[in-house]
């Protein structure tokens, strides 16, 4: 079985997540699973985990004997524990060391990583699949970002920033009943729940409050006309809610309750990166203070009505960056770009959040689509439109890039050039018939950016180079970034309704993670990125090997026999570099280590190897957890070294007396041997402290490391520095 976007199946509560282990995995003939995404984790490593379980059928202990795993979650779990740690801890001291992070993530969750992922980067494939490149076809280049920034209303009467403060001070009692209980027992019942979890329905119904708040004015950033449809339906709300409240007046018997209903946001209130999980308390109108919560309604209503009348004003002939999007659709149609075979480009993707504004902009450029004899078309999840051909999602994407979905036909007459799209196609769509992607807003989350880039910037395409516009609200980075931040109430909700595994999630964890996000979309401006760019925060890949054992493969093909009739021990000396200082890259073998099943809890996530990078000053820099960085180092280092520089070869002859004095470098193996005891020893210490204890058994005495005895040394570098 093949799962694209298997991240789509990262929440194991899920119905659809439980139908798919349950009854095509679990049941049946024993499946084979391969799961594939560029996005692995979201908002946590349980994201990871339960993608993992469909390949285990659910079984915690699936890697027991093989990778020496006992347990799944419990491995999973304290990694995630040491992630929020390394982040808060790595925050506060301004940047991050991911160094630190893999040796306090344990070799078990290293080991487990390895053995079941294979991570590739863009530069990964350009260097090892070159040859499979040449008949696929390359990369295009990716030219700099084009970043503009119309204004809201082009007669200058409402600008973003006015918008966005008015917007931040919307008190929206209608999603805060619980502020307005009276009830003792209902009192009682919040105290006693924020005391339990550190977190009760107020706090839930804040959180909300902010969520939509950012809703907004993530709509107001999107378009006029999708901000003044969403003030719209939570009007509509607050009026079914007065209406209820009298209605309760004038029976004051009732038992009339609020429900989910009346202080949920609507479903087309916000779209899937807004949208949080469990169901909310319901209040009898008896429990609450009906007349404060009605003057509070009155109120929120007065200030929606007149921004809303404010936000209808900006008619299409107002609205920047409706003229903005149209004088880009004219200059691509009447300036296209050459193809690699030197055929006209036309195409345009044009992605915006919400399906309002999608909307929006097919209703206003269809006639500027047939002023300029080219075919037009909208998609979203449950909505298509297009001025050519069959009416449908995949035909309408079809004749967008027939080339790149092989469309049968080569009907021209039915090709679409402008594509109007909400972020339903960001993933898992070829559409490299295009070249140009315009981003009308910015998506919260720069990963999604990157993804919508994506579509067209791929392996194949004809085009020579592929470009992105983005269109910012303003041109006021510091205005920008604080309404990025506030998407704080998402990201804690998102958090609050995860599995539970992990530490609660604070507001200041929150603010760090903002903190690297705007760098992030800093970057966006200046840059197109890599997912393994985004920043400096771990991927996939740096918890693996694989680029490193790919390597070795294809060395091996053409080396094997040399490679064996080498002895173990042999060294060579070589230059250092800005990633690789002075030092020495010791590669070790434990004697005494026991197999994967064996009691033994290694620290090493390739034992019963140990690799370690030692600074000539005794400072170790990568130590056994850290192989992977240990590798880089060593890459760095050695990479296009076919020949031993005469120099370092000679200075370290002199300074060994030939090899017959090798104390430096035995007091430097020594260090690291006394180091991956150590780490032994912290390892053992933290397994007996944990949760997790009942699945540990301490190593028998002949497993455990006690000295350079126990160790053979299988080969080393050494990096001088070349005077």
């Amino acid at each position: 079985m093949v799962i694209d976007e298997s991240h789509n199946f990262r929440n194991d509560g899920g119905q659809r997540y439980r139908r798919l282990l349950d009854e095509v995995i679990k049941a049946g003939a024993k499946t084979k699973v391969l799961m594939l995404s560029a996005t692995p984790v979201n908002t946590s490593l349980s994201d990871l985990r339960n993608q993992i379980y469909l390949m285990t059928e659910g079984r915690e202990n699936a890697f027991r004997e093989s990778l020496g795993v006992g347990n799944i979650r419990n491995v999973m779990a304290a990694a995630q524990k040491q992630f929020k740690q390394w982040e808060t801890d790595q925050a506060r001291h301004g940047h991050r060391d991911k160094a630190q992070l893999l040796e306090s993530l344990g070799a078990d969750f290293l080991r487990l990583l390895d053995g079941v992922s294979i991570s590739r980067s863009r530069r990964q494939i350009e260097h090892f699949y070159a040859a499979e490149m040449e008949r696929v076809g390359q990369f295009p280049h990716q030219e700099k970002p084009e970043n503009r920034y119309p204004h809201t209303d082009l007669q200058g009467e409402l600008s973003y920033r006015e918008l966005a403060e008015r917007i931040d001070q919307f008190k929206l009692s209608v999603y805060q009943p619980s502020e307005y209980v009276t009830d003792p027992a209902r009192l009682q019942e919040l105290r006693e729940t924020r005391q339990r979890q550190n977190f009760n329905q107020q706090d839930s119904e804040r959180f909300l409050v902010g969520m939509m708040r950012t809703n907004f004015l993530k709509r107001l950033e999107s378009s006029a006309h999708s901000l003044k449809l969403t003030l719209g339906r939570t009007i509509n709300k607050i009026d079914d809610l007065l209406a209820k409240l009298d209605r309760y007046e004038e029976d004051s018997q009732s038992d009339m309750e609020t429900t989910e209903a009346d202080t949920q946001p609507d479903d087309d209130e916000e779209d899937e990166d807004f949208s949080v999980g469990g169901r909310r308390q319901s209040y009898h109108l008896r429990e609450l203070d009906v007349v404060r919560w009605r003057n509070d309604l009155q109120k929120d209503k007065d200030t929606l009505e007149a921004v809303q009348l404010q936000v209808a004003a900006i008619t299409p002939d107002r609205d920047g960056k409706l003229r903005e999007i149209k004088q880009a659709v004219r200059y691509k149609a009447t300036n296209p770009t050459l193809d690699r075979d030197n055929k006209p480009n036309h195409k345009l993707l044009v992605f915006t959040t919400f399906k309002d504004t999608a909307k929006h902009l097919y209703d206003n450029l269809t006639g500027l689509s047939t002023e300029l004899g080219i075919n037009m078309a909208m998609v979203s999840g449950d909505e298509t439109h297009t001025t050519v051909g069959a009416n449908n999602f995949n035909d309408v994407l079809t004749n967008f890039a027939p080339r790149a979905r092989n469309r049968d036909t080569v009907d021209t007459g039915t090709d679409i050039d402008l594509l109007i799209a909400t972020d339903c196609i960001s993933e898992g769509q070829n559409l490299q018939d295009c070249d140009a992607v315009v981003n009308y807003d910015i998506h919260w989350n720069p990963v999604r950016i990157i993804q919508r880039f994506g579509r067209v910037d791929r392996i194949g395409s004809r085009s020579k180079s592929v470009r992105m516009i983005n269109y910012w609200p303003t041109a006021d980075m510091e205005v920008y970034l604080k309404l990025a931040n506030r998407v704080q109430a998402r990201m804690a909700l998102a958090d609050l309704a995860a599995s539970g595994d992990e530490d609660p999630f604070t507001e200041d964890d929150a603010q760090l993670e903002l903190n690297f996000r705007d760098t992030q979309l800093l970057k966006l401006r200046d840059e197109v990125l890599d997912l393994d760019d985004l920043s400096d925060s771990p991927t996939l890949g740096d918890f693996t090997l694989d680029h490193f054992l790919t390597q070795l493969l294809r060395y091996l093909e053409a080396n094997k026999d040399a490679l064996e009739a080498m002895p173990p021990g042999v060294y060579a000396v070589t230059e250092s570099s800005a990633d690789a200082h002075p030092g020495v890259v010791f590669f070790l073998r434990q004697r005494n280590a026991g197999d994967a099943g064996s009691r033994q809890r290694p620290t090493s996530p390739v034992h019963p190897f140990y690799f370690a990078y030692i600074h000539d000053g005794g400072n170790i820099r990568f130590g056994s957890g850290n192989a992977r960085q240990t590798l880089a180092v060593f890459e760095a280092a050695a990479s296009g070294q076919t020949a031993p520089i005469t120099e370092l070869c000679d200075r370290f002859d002199q300074e060994t007396r030939q090899g017959r004095d090798m104390a430096q470098y035995e007091k430097l193996l020594n260090d690291v041997i006394a180091h991956i005891r150590q780490a032994h020893a912290n390892t053992q210490a933290r397994q007996l402290g944990i949760g997790g204890a009942r699945d540990f058994v301490l190593p028998s005495a002949s497993e455990t490391p006690r000295d350079a005895s126990d160790f053979e040394l299988v080969t080393w570098l050494v990096i001088k520095e070349l005077q």
